[in-house]
């Protein structure tokens, strides 16, 4: 089998945000000698809704934390739902970014990191609700997705089941935080390349280390 790198995050996730850069830059180094896949972790969902308030102190104060740290930036519109939790509308739910994922995975599974990242700015940076339908409107042109198409996948129990196992699968690869990035070399064969925020040059290092060792060298 081909080497495939498996990146576990979550829509959510602030440090995964942080990290968009850093798969993003990975997968263009080594996507002729290794496949990509995107996992979802449902790292936010709630039996019943939960207001943005619930989180909004502890994001308030680790968003400028991720900023420093990674050097990416989050919009003044997120950012207003974290300082003014009692206006916002926003009732967190990894549920539909999840959904939304497995879509681009059937139709245009190499773009899979791009759309991860893009609902990640989406959210992040635009301040877009990932709850909403209509957060996703304008990524659709952009990846060859149809409205008529995607959104009732978007509300079926099918692309549901899907998100459902992907949330399953990062718990069988005992990923409990996120970013996660595992390199898969055979059937039964992982090593675990991060948890939590990695910079690209310690992550390619690393790659390039178990490859190597593997005798897959680049």
């Amino acid at each position: 089998m081909k080497p495939l790198i498996i990146y576990c995050y979550d829509a959510y996730c602030g440090w995964c945000y942080g990290f968009s850069p850093v798969i993003q830059q990975t997968e263009v180094k080594y996507r002729h000698i290794l496949d990509f896949e995107v996992l979802s972790g449902g790292m936010i969902l709630p039996e019943k809704p939960r207001h943005i308030s619930v989180i909004a102190n502890h994001i308030k104060i680790s968003y400028p934390t991720i900023e420093e740290h990674t050097g990416i930036v989050f919009g003044k519109d997120y950012v207003w739902h974290i300082n003014n939790p009692a206006d916002s509308d926003w009732y967190p739910n990894s549920e539909k970014p999840a959904i939304a994922l497995c879509i681009i995975k059937d139709e245009h599974p190499r773009l899979a990191v791009s759309f991860a990242s893009a609902l990640q700015h989406a959210l992040h940076f635009e301040g877009r609700d990932l709850c909403d339908d209509e957060a996703y409107r304008h990524l659709l042109d952009q990846y060859a997705l149809s409205p008529e198409s995607f959104y009732p996948k978007l509300h079926s129990e099918e692309y549901r089941e899907k998100a459902y196992y992907d949330f399953a699968l990062c718990k069988q690869l005992k990923v409990t935080g996120f970013p996660a990035v595992l390199l898969q070399i055979a059937d039964s064969k992982f090593y675990a390349l991060s948890y939590g925020y990695t910079d690209y040059e310690t992550l390619t290092q690393r790659i390039g280390k178990v490859l190597e060792e593997s005798g897959m060298g680049m």
